[in-house]
């Protein structure tokens, strides 16, 4: 007969080192009838926990993480939260939990696991940091950073020995660790606290970047030497010098050895750039022996993780594979298990009992204090500004992964007991809550408004220097807008001097290094001896522009953003450039059919809010294999491109016809300017849209006069008039164009805001808004097939305010909602900007309207 088992039975004893568990043997196998062969072992019993110990930490750190993300905090909080949860103070008390989530005889094995996942995970913070970023250029960043671990270190020894804080018979080797761990400060998480408000590129986020950097690498240092110090039994380690020397060893023969042989290993066995499965699995392989090796030297096994993750070539794609065969693997299933060991090692309760509550918020204060105070005063010998100072002092506080790991491998060592170890944690989590919303709300950064006057192509006329803010987000965008630029004739008079920005998103898996990525940051190898990563690529081929042309000029960015924010980059880097135009990628690209595919939703709504929020005027490529057209005839001569420019009327076909005019002078360029004039029965329908028209055709009338009369010579350019009576015939006179003779490419205003007598009834069918309505005609796939298309919008002071206007409008109505989400962080940031800088834009904003109010009287009587 069939007898339920009974539960097992624990001895347990609770020590200041956390509880000291007593049980069977017979309890780490499966209990059940054995027929025949089968008989018990620990991997069928210990297999469904861990199953469900998998499930539920990751179930946890995923809903504590999308509950947390809207409220400006990092991932860490989540982290931590996560452990805490199943603390013995809220669930690692219950009893279902003990007996079915989380038994005490099983605990080794979740250690295990969660130990080797902490190992790999560190090998992928020393292979995402670029030491080259470390360029000691300023000391600024350098006196911030051994300013605050010279304030810090001592700080964290007297709030260790503080009376009323944790057992009063403390531990001399846990206030090294006690001690770093308050010091440290987390670089990837530092970085990526900036790109979400937006601070990368600022003088302030630069500092504090390099400062996080160098404060990163004196942790280790300092987290090696405790490791030397002191033993596993948390006293003085006698083999102390045996164990430093023995790892200085194995530093110099990363330096000198393994990374200049993976480097000659990978370049005879990596061929045309492919990189098999194993090439990865002797770099995973190599993780658990360096640990190995570490381990071995009397150090802990991250550090050998660590310092081969830092020997692994930084220019090779086997960085790249890696990152994406192991970073969702390691943070989205196996990291939760290393969060939830910190859980069970802290206990709320049992601390609370060894340390008074004021001591408690005085040493969580305290800590948090201590870096920014250290900042300020170093501050006022160099003459920073308070609230900068202020800024990076609190940034210096974000903590990561690398805080547990000290404090963890303090409490392995008996150096921290649980009071000690669960205090930090708390103090750890507060500072964590802390900084990100505290900078969102409170550092506004005064954002230079430049006022400029040359922020359309009209106003250039060919006799200053052209700026062009190229945007692409992959390696095909690349072709057509470089071939653009070549034939938009850079001149002595008027050089072209492009800034090309490589578009990335934000995901989870970005690294720190990518993150600050620019042209400053690469370093000046020959590209053809490595293989190359795609922003590379793209930097490579818009260098290759400059190489035969004096006239023209280009700079290569990598900005890293989410795409609900991103326009605020492309924005920002816009009006720190002066530049006056911009140019964006058609989010639709050609397939192999000839026709435009799905494309990406997200790049077209970027473009939507470049479109609203752009300082300069804007340009859209839809590409069409500008880079595939014609360029030799049979007599090896070069082939004209033939581009034509379609004038309905407005601002921006003034701005279209300004761009293709500035195209003439090329001896392979062909201009042909078709304007469409609307009839008698357009007019008379239009009712009010004649007006208008009317209003705005004696500005067009003298802008079409000037560019006759300045080509009436040029062989190279045709003008036409085309008087038609709708949307329809309009299209129909297209369509002749087009069979009559075949164009590369298409110039066109978008006619945002204005409606026109010719474009009647066009409206109801534009499925591209952003491309206007001649434009969205051009760009449909039943209309032409190889033909690329230029849609114009010239830029508007009032437009841009109402754009302004609007998105602060939408975030009145969020905050009364109380909607949040990830769109809520870039209007705040957005409404951020414009409180703090609202008077000097609304004195600008009224001096481009008066600009352009000027310019058009001019025109009418001119």
């Amino acid at each position: 007969m069939n007898t339920s088992t009974p539960p097992p039975v624990y001895e347990i004893d609770e020590t200041r080192y956390g509880k000291i568990v007593c049980y069977d043997q017979i309890l780490l196998f499966e209990k059940r009838e054995q027929k025949g062969w089968e008989s018990g072992s620990t991997l069928a019993s210990s297999l469904p926990f861990f199953i469900t110990q998998l499930f539920v930490a990751n179930l946890s750190y995923r809903v504590l993480y999308y509950l947390t993300r809207p409220l400006y905090l990092p991932p860490f909080v989540a982290q931590i939260l996560c452990g805490l949860l199943f603390s013995p103070s809220v669930l690692g008390a219950n009893e279902f939990v003990v007996e079915h989530v989380f038994p005490y005889r099983f605990t080794m094995v979740l250690e295990t696991f969660a130990n080797l996942a902490l190992v790999y995970n560190i090998f992928l913070l020393g292979l995402g940091m670029d030491l080259r970023m470390v360029r000691i250029t300023e000391f600024k960043p350098v006196i911030i950073a051994f300013a605050g671990l010279l304030f810090a270190l001592p700080v964290g020894v007297l709030l260790y020995y503080l009376p009323g804080n944790g057992h009063p018979d403390k531990i001399i080797s846990g206030c090294v660790f006690w001690s770093v761990a308050l010091a440290c400060t987390n670089f990837p998480d530092l970085a990526r606290i900036l790109a979400d408000l937006k601070l990368l590129r600022s003088d302030m986020g630069r500092t504090a970047m390099c400062a996080a950097i160098i404060t990163d690498l004196c942790t280790w240092v300092l987290l090696v030497i405790g490791f030397a110090f002191f033993s596993k039994a948390g006293v003085w380690n006698p083999m102390m010098p045996l164990v430093l020397g023995s790892t200085v060893i194995f530093v110099f023969l990363c330096i000198f050895v393994i990374r200049p042989g993976i480097t000659w290993i990978f370049s005879k066995t990596v061929k045309a750039g492919h990189v098999g499965d194993t090439h990865v699995w002797f770099v995973l392989g190599g993780v658990v022996l360096c640990g190995l090796i570490t381990d071995a030297c009397g150090v802990h096994s991250i550090t050998g993780a660590f310092l081969f993750g830092l020997s692994i070539p930084h220019d090779h794609i086997i960085r790249n594979m890696i990152e994406e065969k192991l970073h969702d693997f390691l943070s989205g299933i196996l990291m939760p298990l290393f969060y939830i060991i910190c859980g069970l090692r802290a206990d709320i309760r049992f601390m609370l009992q060894f340390t008074d509550k004021f001591m408690m918020v005085l040493v969580i204060c305290s800590s948090f204090l201590v870096k920014i105070v250290s900042t300020v005063i170093v501050s006022l010998f160099m003459r920073m500004p308070l609230r900068d100072s202020l800024a990076i002092g609190a940034l210096m506080n974000t903590k990561g992964t690398l805080s547990l790991v000290v404090l963890n491998a303090g409490r392995d060592t008996k150096a921290l007991d649980s009071p000690m170890y669960t205090h930090m944690t708390i103090a750890l989590l507060v500072m964590s809550l802390v900084v990100e919303p505290l900078l969102a709300v409170a550092y506004k950064p005064k954002k230079k408004l430049v006022h400029y006057k040359h922020r359309t192509v009209q106003k250039i006329k060919g006799e200053t220097e052209f700026r062009v803010l190229a945007c692409v987000h992959i390696l095909p965008n690349v072709s057509g807008i470089t071939n653009l630029l070549q034939v938009s004739n850079p001149t002595k008079q008027s050089p072209l001097n492009v800034y090309a920005i490589h578009l990335v998103e934000l995901t989870g898996r970005t690294t720190a290094s990518l993150l600050i990525m620019n042209d400053e940051c690469k370093p000046k190898a020959n590209f053809s001896d490595r293989v190359r990563a795609e922003s590379d690529q793209i930097a490579e081929t818009f260098e290759a522009m400059e190489v035969n042309n004096e006239a023209m000029t280009v700079q290569t960015i990598t900005a890293v953003s989410p795409y609900t924010t991103m326009h605020e980059d492309i924005c920002a880097l816009a009006e720190d450039k002066r530049v006056c135009f911009i140019i964006l990628p058609y989010h639709k690209h050609l397939t192999p059919d000839g026709r435009m595919g799905e494309g990406n939703s997200s790049h077209a709504d970027i473009n939507q809010n470049v479109l609203s929020h752009a300082p300069c005027s804007v340009g859209i490529l839809v590409d069409r294999g500008m880079a595939m057209v014609r360029s030799e005839s049979f007599r090896g001569e070069p082939m004209k491109r033939e581009v034509a420019m379609l004038f309905v009327g407005g601002p921006d076909d003034r701005e279209a016809l300004s761009y293709a005019w500035r195209m003439v002078g090329q001896h392979v360029i062909k201009l042909t300017v078709v304007r469409f004039v609307p009839g008698r029965e357009a007019l008379i329908s239009a009712g009010k849209v004649a007006a208008e028209y009317e209003r705005e055709k004696q500005v067009d009338d003298e802008c079409i006069y000037e560019f006759n009369f300045k080509t009436m010579n040029d062989s190279s350019v045709k003008y036409i008039e085309k008087v038609v009576n709708d949307g329809q015939d309009t299209i129909s006179t297209i369509r002749e164009m087009e069979d009559n003779n075949s164009y590369d490419l298409y110039v066109v205003g978008r006619g945002y805001n204005s409606d026109s007598p010719v474009t009647a009834g066009l409206n109801d069918w534009s499925s591209s808004p952003e491309l206007g309505t001649i434009g969205d005609t051009l760009a449909s796939s039943n209309f032409t097939m190889h033909a690329s298309v230029l849609v114009i919008q010239q830029y508007s002071a009032a437009n841009r305010q109402a754009a302004v206007a609007a998105a602060a409008a939408t975030t009145v109505v969020g905050a009364v909602a109380g909607v949040t989400g990830n769109n809520q962080e870039s209007v705040d940031g957005g409404v951020k900007m414009t409180r703090d800088a609202e008077p000097f834009m609304k004195s600008m904003y009224e001096d481009e309207d008066e600009d352009e109010e000027e310019e058009h009287q001019f025109g009418i009587h001119r």
